[in-house]
């Protein structure tokens, strides 16, 4: 199997293609200056109308870096341009408060359990049974919850939990209670400047390290050692960033320590290391995980961004619909599938993964994947590419506004929580 084999591209069926040459009468959106499609419809750059690039993906052992584009990422374009199709999926932005409730409930489960194998059922077991059925629930219940906390952080992230600011920050560290490693403030902010700088090299934290793509390339081996240690790596490209930590990050910092001794305390080491062992397969050879790997590693030449349409999404908070996610940033992932039913013609022609199993499985022994599968551009060609939406009429320039060299990540998360950016 090739790897564009992997992905799954769907035809534009006829209700697509009907509803690709309508335009909505009620919209407000003012038509731009630049060029239009057949349809009337806003074309932003050469890339419309789905927005995908003209450039080759990279290849392990023929290519020695990551792709090149020479445009900006294609998420803001595509935006706009739905926008002006379908004005309605403003009614999709805000908060799903029912995402509170499940944070309550997993982080209980999670910290029952911890108490459970280190106070009770620990009691007088040292054989390999006990053992065994741990690290079985540490990757099957432990794993998923580890998963489920971290989608939960990100919606809290992009203000999706709580209309209020602080609260959205409260719930993030809430839900870090039930991983023993702070990671919801510093995830925050590194995701964040990700959305604002999708593949700019040196801005992206997402994209890999020089040293991975040289050391791993598309060896399976390597490979396999890059999923065990992915958790690891993840912290290690937050530091290569050089960022100083926000007030917020002290404070989870903080709270996540405190946690963790009263976990010591009150369900013992045995406890404790479920917890950790949770984690880590959580963030690596967990299912679920494989959406690290789905999201952004290309499959194919001139797609950056990959959505997940399998069965998993109802259990994970539709955490696959990435595309559509980095669309709308403000919609809840209650609502990412009906945003994919109101604007098809924009998805249907997308690849898609249908499994996460095979998004792993392929990633590890095709030799043409490895951490170099990403695309990146230069920042001045990402700030060329947001001047040609900027220099058009009705497209509000604050959401687009570039951040110069030097300024603090706190700007860029300022701007968030005021709702400036990415309000759109």
């Amino acid at each position: 199997m090739t790897t564009e084999e992997s992905v799954v591209r769907r035809k534009p069926s006829e209700t697509s293609r009907k509803t690709a040459a309508k335009t909505d009468t009620k919209s407000r959106i003012t038509t731009p200056t630049g060029t239009l499609d057949k349809n009337g419809l806003p074309s932003y750059d050469s890339r419309h109308p789905n927005y995908v690039g003209f450039w080759k993906r990279s290849i392990p052992n023929i290519d020695d870096t990551i792709a090149i584009d020479d445009i900006d990422e294609p998420h803001i374009k595509r935006r706009h341009a739905m926008l002006a199709a379908h004005p309605d999926i403003k009614t999709l932005y805000g908060i799903e408060p029912s995402t509170k409730y499940v944070i309550a409930t997993i982080v209980s489960v999670q910290l029952a359990l911890a108490y459970y194998f280190g106070q009770v059922w620990s009691t007088g077991q040292t054989g390999k049974g006990f053992m065994l059925a741990l690290i079985v629930c540490a990757f099957v219940i432990g794993g998923t919850i580890t998963q489920l906390i971290g989608v939960i952080i990100h919606e809290a992230t992009h203000g999706l939990i709580f209309e209020s600011p602080i609260m959205n920050k409260i719930a993030g560290i809430v839900s870090n209670l039930a991983l023993p490693v702070p990671i919801a403030q510093s995830f925050r902010r590194y995701h964040l400047e990700h959305h604002a700088f999708q593949g700019v090299v040196g801005k992206d934290p997402d994209l890999p390290l020089d040293f991975e793509v040289k050391l791993i390339k598309g060896n399976t081996f390597a490979k396999i050692i890059f999923i065990t240690l992915y958790p690891v790596m993840y912290v290690v490209r937050g530091l290569a960033m050089q960022k100083a930590p926000s007030d917020w990050e002290y404070i989870n910092v903080v709270t996540t320590v405190v946690a963790d001794v009263l976990i010591w305390r009150f369900c013992g080491p045995i406890g404790f290391f479920y917890m950790f062992l949770s984690l880590w397969f959580g963030y690596s050879f967990h299912p679920a995980a494989a959406h690290f790997i789905q999201e952004h590693f290309t499959f194919a030449d001139g797609q950056e961004t990959y959505s997940y349409y399998g069965g998993l999404n109802k259990l994970f908070l539709n955490i696959g619909y990435h595309n559509e996610h980095h669309d709308f940033t403000k919609i809840p992932w209650s609502k990412l599938p009906t945003l994919k039913a109101m604007a098809p013609e924009f998805y249907d022609t997308l690849l898609f993964h249908d499994s996460w199993m095979r998004v792993h499985w392929d990633f590890i022994f095709n030799s043409d994947l490895g951490p170099q599968s990403r695309v990146g551009r230069s920042y001045d060609d990402h700030k060329r590419g947001r001047k040609m939406l900027v220099a058009n009429k009705g497209v509000n320039v604050d959401e687009v506004k570039l951040w110069e060299d030097g300024n603090s990540a706190d700007d860029v998360l300022n701007r968030h929580d005021s709702g400036i950016l990415f309000k759109k």
